[in-house]
């Protein structure tokens, strides 16, 4: 097992791996909107035809904002997998969020930008032995469970671990459920926490995750109440019980700000009634898409177009682009409403719409975009489609199939930012 001296050096060689570039400052008056266009034209110009993202960082800002004011007794643990990229790490660990990891490869990640390991919370479930022993040696001592194996592996590699009891919710109204691969019945809480306490692990809370990108706040309500109910299973297994983690699912893009609303009254609410403040128990949660959600902006460009007449004789179009589902777009298919793209283009008077299919550039006859066909003009190779929105889910998840590249992502701050993240020691 490493020392610490070695732990401590392993991750300073982490931190220089993944030391990021400069991000580009935004001059007076400039806008991340304008700097997209910009790189536009640049590559138009030269020819090339690279998809690209562009990175807001300032949204964080106001995104962590409005989340504590909105919910003022919950700190919140970003969810690093929803975007990973090192400078939304950093402006999130200069605004003083926590962090959810849920791989080794996380942990070294976040550890190796400077962020205390009290800081993290080892929010999977089920993890490999030795991503268990990386977090007991690095000092993460806040992990979830949900099953009575996982107990078994932290009673032998990180027995001093405070350890969290994920238990199932209905989520089945999310665009995303995952209540068939992660937590515990709530009629199995009981014996979990009574076997834990057999290990002599030390239980302290409960959590839940209602889904990503959740449409029912009723389900916070709900998940709450039961995780109630595991505080007492477990205040009566001689746990002391101290902490609420209410897990991810929070709206996160422009235009959900009234649902986000909604579901902080819910939770509000919820915890006046089972967890009132004199209580001093401590609430956390894992937004991921409700910080990233909006920070990103994509660029993607036309690379073939096909027409064709539909059984009707009516015209449809194709365009192939140069990221897919592959790439950026990876969630797109599982969308229950396509993302109508901005047209990078300008139209004498307003031009006639036809059913349009998007690729994207694999030999994969499913990479495409939406399952559905999108309304769109006719477009020409070369033309640029821009798609807001795309923070989450989206490069973090990107591979380099079939050889093409992942597409390049642009940070852009403000130089009030700058500012503060250069005060941040």
């Amino acid at each position: 097992m490493n020392t610490p001296s070695e732990v401590k050096k392993d991750l300073l060689g982490v931190a220089e791996h993944l030391r990021p570039s400069e991000p580009i400052t935004l001059g007076p008056g400039a806008s991340a909107w304008q700097l997209v266009l910009k790189k536009i034209k640049e590559l138009s110009i030269s020819g090339r035809q690279d998809a690209f993202m562009v990175a807001d960082l300032d949204v964080l800002v106001s995104r962590h904002r409005t989340f504590l004011q909105a919910l003022p007794r919950v700190q919140p643990f970003y969810a690093v997998k929803c975007n990973s990229n090192p400078w939304v790490l950093l402006v999130l660990a200069a605004l003083g969020t926590g962090f959810d990891c849920a791989s080794q490869g996380e942990l070294e990640q976040v550890l190796g930008l400077g962020v205390a390991p009290s800081r993290i919370i080892f929010a999977n479930p089920c993890k490999a032995v030795s991503h268990i022993q990386f977090a007991a040696r690095c000092g993460v001592q806040l992990l979830t469970f949900d099953n009575e194996e996982e107990l078994i592996k932290l009673a032998r590699y990180h027995p001093r671990a405070r350890l969290v009891l994920r238990i199932q919710t209905l989520d089945s109204q999310s665009t995303f459920p995952l209540h068939t691969k992660f937590g515990a019945h709530l009629e199995a809480c009981g014996h979990l926490l009574q076997v834990a306490r057999e290990l002599g692990l030390a239980v302290v809370g409960a959590s839940f995750h209602v889904g990503s990108d959740c449409h029912t706040p009723e389900s916070y309500r709900q998940a709450i109440a039961d995780c109630h109910r595991v505080f007492e299973m477990g205040c009566k297994a001689g746990h002391h019980m101290s902490l609420l983690d209410l897990g991810g699912g929070f709206p996160g893009v422009k235009g959900s700000e009234a649902k986000f609303e909604e579901v902080a009254r819910v939770i509000n609410t919820a915890l006046a009634q089972y967890f009132p403040e004199e209580t001093g128990i401590e609430v956390i949660a894992e937004p991921g898409r409700f910080y990233a959600g909006s920070v990103c902006t994509a660029a993607v460009n036309i690379i073939v177009k096909k027409s064709s007449l539909d059984p009707g004789g009516h015209r449809k179009l194709a365009y192939y682009l140069n990221e897919g589902h592959y790439g950026v777009f990876r969630l797109f298919l599982r969308d229950p409403v396509p993302r109508i793209p901005i047209v990078v283009k300008e139209f004498p008077s307003e031009p006639p719409l036809f059913p349009c299919t998007l690729y994207g550039p694999t030999c994969d006859a499913y990479d495409r975009l939406f399952s559905t066909e999108v309304q769109l003009p006719e477009l020409d190779v070369g033309d640029w489609l821009i798609f807001p929105d795309m923070g989450a889910y989206s490069s973090s998840m990107s591979s380099t199939f079939n050889g093409f590249p992942i597409a390049t992502v642009y940070d852009a701050m403000s130089p009030q930012l700058r500012s503060l993240l250069e005060t941040v020691p």
